[in-house]
């Protein structure tokens, strides 16, 4: 098992960041362009609740593309909500999306927990090429958002 936890200070309040971060439009926001980075689900209206089902095109190495299908397994509305792979390029995807008040702001922490398949060369995947693109990706959102909520 992987672990990724990253901690980010952003200047707006829970609703603020509830709002963005609750609605998965905003993944292509702070996706790099080059995953292409897609929903296809049909949109959805309304408050994100627990058993929520989306689907998502995302291109993980140059000419691959994968369905990714997540499930948000839970919803603490404004402090935290769990998104969980059910089918997709992982064996075991669980990122858990947290948000607590400061002063100033909001201290947001992503903690995502993986497992990439293939047992011992998934490990040896994971080193060469998972590991720092997602690592990427995630330094990727942290820039991004720092210009949408400069502190």
């Amino acid at each position: 098992m992987h672990s990724l936890k990253r901690k980010q200070i952003l200047k707006t309040d829970l609703a603020g960041a509830w709002r963005f971060f609750s609605d998965p439009t905003n993944l292509a926001t702070i996706t790099p362009a080059s995953m292409n980075f897609r929903i296809t689900s049909p949109p959805h209206e309304g408050e994100m609740y627990a058993g929520q089902i989306i689907r998502y095109k995302v291109t993980v190495a140059p000419t691959i593309t994968v369905q990714w299908i997540t499930e948000i397994t839970h919803v603490r509305k404004p402090y935290f909500f769990v998104d969980e792979q059910r089918r997709g390029p992982y064996a075991f995807w669980h990122h858990q999306h947290l948000f607590r008040e400061i002063d100033g702001g909001i201290e947001m922490t992503d903690e995502v927990n993986y497992e990439v398949p293939f047992g011992p060369l998934g490990r040896l995947v994971n080193r060469l090429f998972v590991g720092p693109k997602l690592e990427g990706i995630f330094e990727h959102r942290n820039k991004v958002l720092s210009g949408i909520y400069p502190v």
